[in-house]
């Protein structure tokens, strides 16, 4: 007789078991190599940092003109601090707000946290010796490295070249254990210290084929990131840019394979923007930084067309005058990439210009309740049935229930586009297959949708039907025609009426917007309800520019 644990548990018992080697005094005896004393290779960190944070830094720890540099312990675990905020500080991506601020308190300052953290985290940890936080941890000590060892002393350069040793060497020993966006992270930490310290090549070459490995799991051929989400093909790019200029810094040979991912995911989240220059609200993404998105892409150097489809990652793009749709036709992401995915198939955004006016609700950039409550299918313009989300969000965060088979077909020609997509989530449930036919004509100013649910099987019970189209805060909205229509208004002053077939009722509900900031804005939503009986059911609507 077999007996099998479960995946989660091996997992588990591996990382205790490391947990208990790593904290042995023998391994840390094997991770002190000798170190260079010097970097050979310094990689240019090109992203500005942000002084107003750097000032925050400094007055939270009592550090001014009179003061100078302070000793605060309460740096990297305050009372409150949670995973968002030790990753931060323990990344030390903050070097890059303080050399930003400029000045020799900011330099002396960054370099007491340096000297404080190898002080506190000389031996490994659980917590800030984690293998993305090396990663970036090396990178932002040794790009930065000439800047807070100025006029310091050579006992201090010295302490600073033997950590950055001991932690490749840990890194290198546990580099296949990263997973996600972690292994990009790691692969990066590993390949700066291969190229800046002598005799460490073969550091390099391990990196790149994590790197490799990485980009094979996660990075579709269309370019997008297998999370589906933008922010974080955003982050996975800056990464990928940053690891090209350090092999070239160096002297090393680029890989096609790095050339080609790049023009591939910068092209995929150009598909992902809006003509705002921000992203669409998918799969924990808010509407993002501009100048950050601009920097990245400027970066990356390439400058290929915008592509209207991403087949693999599951998404349809359609531009026609100054009217813009993107809407979502992929399949679930497999574990462990769906645990920020939202339960959002078929849903779509909308904007005309600069203006968006059918949004998402967003998601929230640290608050766990707020993730996940809009991740359920009812903060996007989708449908939900029986009131339970497309798929099932477990305690874990992971899917249970989630959409496996997806299918979407395009035709253009010259005056139209017609979408047609549809997903299996609620099969399992009631038997039922939602499509969405979406079709864009007059310049982009005549949209039409219909909403089929046709069940497999007949249905003992009526199914009730919900379709949202929540509707962005700077839009002015009203009910028109004794309440049969909405009549909506962008703020630069153009009208669209949006209608819908009878055998739907139709409100105007509340609804909220979390596209930017921690601040929830209040709005509204357009509702068509309908049930859903014997086989099947259909709803058809229309957006319609006034005038």
């Amino acid at each position: 007789m077999s007996f099998h644990l479960p995946a989660q548990l091996i997992e588990s018992l591996r990382d205790k078991a490391g947990h208990l080697a790593y904290s042995n005094p023998l391994y840390d005896w094997s991770l002190q190599l000798s170190a260079p004393d010097r970097l050979m290779v310094k990689p240019i960190d090109p992203w500005p940092g942000d002084a107003e944070k750097a000032k925050a830094l400094l007055h939270a720890a009592g550090v001014g003109e009179r003061t100078g540099p302070q000793w605060f312990e309460e740096w990297w675990t305050p009372e409150d601090a949670d995973d968002i905020w030790a990753s931060h500080m323990h990344g030390f991506g903050w070097l890059r707000d303080l050399r930003t601020l400029g000045g020799a308190i900011s330099r002396e300052q960054g370099r007491l946290m340096i000297e404080n953290w190898i002080d506190r985290y000389e031996h490994w940890n659980a917590q800030s010796w984690r293998g993305d936080l090396i990663g970036r941890r090396l990178s932002m000590w040794i790009c930065h490295y000439d800047y807070f060892c100025t006029n310091s002393d050579i006992d201090f350069e010295d302490r600073v070249l033997s950590s950055i040793v001991k932690q490749a060497k840990h890194l290198s020993n546990i580099l296949r254990s990263s997973k996600e966006v972690a292994l990009f992270e790691s692969a990066k930490g590993l390949i700066y210290a291969g190229i800046a310290l002598e005799g460490y090549d073969k550091w390099v070459d391990q990196g790149q084929a994590a790197l490799e490995t990485a980009i094979k799991a996660q990075i579709h051929a269309d370019g997008g990131h297998i999370s589906r989400s933008p922010v974080t093909l955003l982050e996975v790019l800056e990464i990928m840019v940053d690891i090209r200029s350090a092999l070239k810094a160096g002297n090393y040979a680029v890989s096609d394979y790095i050339t080609d991912t790049i023009d591939s995911m910068s092209s995929a989240l150009r598909c992902l923007r809006y003509r705002d220059r921000k992203f669409g609200l998918f799969h924990g993404a808010q509407e993002g930084n501009v100048e950050a998105i601009d920097s990245i892409l400027a970066q990356a150097g390439t400058h290929k067309k915008t592509k209207e489809s991403l087949p693999d990652t599951g998404f349809e793009r359609i531009e026609m005058g100054r009217s813009l749709l993107v809407m979502d036709t992929g399949k679930a992401p497999p574990a462990p990439y769906d645990k920020t995915a939202h339960a959002s198939p078929l849903a779509f955004e909308f904007s005309y210009g600069k203006e968006r006016l059918l949004v998402s609700c967003g998601t929230h950039p640290t608050c766990p309740q707020w993730q996940e409550a809009l991740r359920f299918t009812a903060a996007h313009n989708t449908a939900c049935l029986d009131y339970r989300n497309a798929c099932e969000i477990r305690k874990d965060g992971h899917f249970g229930r989630k959409v496996t088979n997806a299918f979407v077909t395009r035709t253009d020609n010259n005056d139209a586009v017609l979408l047609t997509a549809s997903h299996n989530g609620y099969a399992p449930l009631n038997a039922i297959t939602h499509t969405r036919k979406v079709y864009m004509a007059d310049e982009g100013h005549d949209i039409r949708g219909e909403d089929d649910f046709i069940s497999a099987s007949r249905l003992v019970h009526p199914v009730e039907a919900a379709l949202r189209f929540h509707i962005h805060p700077n839009v002015s909205v009203s009910l028109v025609n004794n309440g049969t229509e909405v009549l909506m208004r962008m703020p630069g002053g153009i009208g669209w009426r949006f209608k819908h077939s009878q055998g739907a009722i139709l409100s105007l509900d509340d609804s909220l917007y979390l596209g930017q900031g921690v601040t929830p804005r209040k709005t509204k939503q357009i509702v068509l309800q309908t049930s859903i009986s014997n086989h099947n059911g259909c709803v058809k609507w229309s957006l319609k520019r006034e005038g």
